[in-house]
C-alpha cells in the first residue's frame, strides 16, 4: 500500500467507527419533529400522539415544531437542509409529499431525493362539513345551494396543497360544484372562520372536526370513506350520494432528511410501530375513526410513490395551482 493511501485510510477509519457508534447510541438528545402546518389540525394531533409514545421507547423527548406557510414547503426546505442524523424529522403529508411536487412549478428541494421515509403513521377519514347556518343537510343540497348562489359560496382549507384542499377539489372535479377555495395557514384558523360564518364549507380530518359537529356548530354532509363512520352513522358517503367509487382519506407519516442512516430510520420505524399498537395511541383515536398504522420505511416509501401517481392526475385534471 502506498503511504498516501494508508494515511487516507487511517484518517477515514476513526470517522467511520465514530459514526457507527453514534448510530448505535441513537438517540442521545431530544428529537425535533417539524409539523408543516399551524397547530390545531390533524397533523399536529397525530404528531403529538405518536411523539409522546415514541419518546418512551427512545428515552428522549420530542419537541414539536409547528412551521406553517408555503403549503408546507417552508418546513420541508428547512428539514431537507438539516443534518441527516435523526434529530430533525418532519411529519409527512399527502399535500407536501404527493401533491406539491406537481402543483408547484419549482421547489427548493427534490421531494423524493431529499427525504427518507420512516413510517406511515396514520390514515384519517375526510369529512365534508358546512356551517350550521347553511341550509343544507347533504351533498345534493350543497350542490344545489352553490348553483343557486353562484360566486357566493366559499370553502376554507388549511392551505394550498393541504389535505382539505385536495379533498374538496376532488369533490368539485367529481360533482362539478360551483364553490370557491379560500386558503388559510392551518386548520385551526380556517375552522375559526368557518364556525364564525365567514366561509360556508370545509373538508378536514375527523380529529379537529368531530368536536364541532357534536357541539352543533358544524353539520357533516358527507364522508370521503367507502363506508360510513361509526361516529357518524347517519352521514352518507359520497358514493352513496350518487358518485360511486369516490374515496379520499388524509394520511400522515414521519420522514427524515434524505441521507439519514438506515439504522436510524429502522429504529424510528420500530418505535412508530410499537406506538401504533399502544393503548395510549389507540385510545387517543378511538373516537374519531383514525387508523393507526406504523409501517416499515420500505412500505411507506412504496405508499408515497403510489399516492404521487394518483394525486398528480387530480392536480392536472382539477388544474390546481399554487398561489
Amino acid at each position: 500500500m502506498k503511504r498516501r493511501d494508508f494515511v487516507a485510510t487511517a484518517a477515514v477509519a476513526p470517522f467511520v467507527i465514530g459514526s457507527a457508534r453514534a448510530q448505535d447510541r441513537y438517540p442521545v438528545k431530544p428529537i425535533r419533529l417539524v409539523v408543516p402546518f399551524a397547530p390545531g389540525g390533524s397533523s399536529s394531533i397525530v404528531a403529538r400522539a405518536f411523539a409522546t409514545e415514541m419518546a418512551k421507547g427512545l428515552g428522549q423527548e420530542f419537541i414539536i415544531d409547528n412551521r406553517p406557510g408555503g403549503g408546507g414547503n417552508i418546513a420541508m426546505e428547512a428539514v431537507a437542509k438539516a443534518e441527516p442524523d435523526g434529530y430533525t424529522l418532519i411529519m409527512g403529508h399527502i399535500g407536501t409529499l404527493a401533491v406539491n411536487p406537481f402543483m408547484f412549478s419549482k421547489l427548493p428541494f427534490d421531494t423524493n431525493r431529499d427525504f427518507a421515509a420512516v413510517s406511515l403513521l396514520a390514515k384519517v377519514p375526510s369529512i365534508y362539513v358546512v356551517n350550521a347556518g347553511v341550509p343544507v343537510k347533504n351533498l345534493k343540497e350543497l350542490i344545489d345551494y352553490c348553483k343557486a348562489n353562484p360566486g357566493k359560496v366559499y370553502y376554507g382549507s388549511a392551505g394550498n396543497g393541504s389535505a382539505g384542499h385536495l379533498a374538496f377539489e376532488y369533490l368539485k372535479l367529481t360533482t362539478k360544484m360551483d364553490i370557491t377555495h379560500v386558503p388559510y395557514k392551518g386548520t385551526g384558523p380556517q375552522l375559526t372562520d368557518l364556525i364564525g360564518g365567514l366561509t360556508q364549507a370545509s373538508s378536514a380530518g375527523t380529529p379537529p372536526l368531530l368536536p364541532h359537529i357534536r357541539s352543533g356548530k358544524l353539520r357533516a354532509i358527507s364522508v370521503g370513506t367507502t363506508k360510513r363512520l361509526p361516529e357518524l352513522p347517519d352521514v352518507m358517503t359520497i358514493a352513496e350520494q350518487g358518485y360511486p367509487g369516490f374515496e379520499t382519506v388524509q394520511w400522515y407519516g414521519m420522514n427524515a432528511p434524505g441521507k439519514t442512516p438506515p439504522a436510524i430510520l429502522k429504529r424510528l420505524a420500530d418505535e412508530a410501530a410499537r406506538a401504533a399498537k399502544s393503548k395510549e395511541v389507540q385510545a387517543r383515536f378511538a373516537d374519531d375513526s383514525t387508523e393507526e398504522i406504523g409501517s416499515t420505511p420500505e412500505a411507506y416509501a412504496a405508499f408515497i410513490k403510489a399516492e404521487q401517481t394518483r394525486w398528480s392526475q387530480v392536480v392536472k385534471e382539477a388544474k390546481i395551482k399554487a398561489d
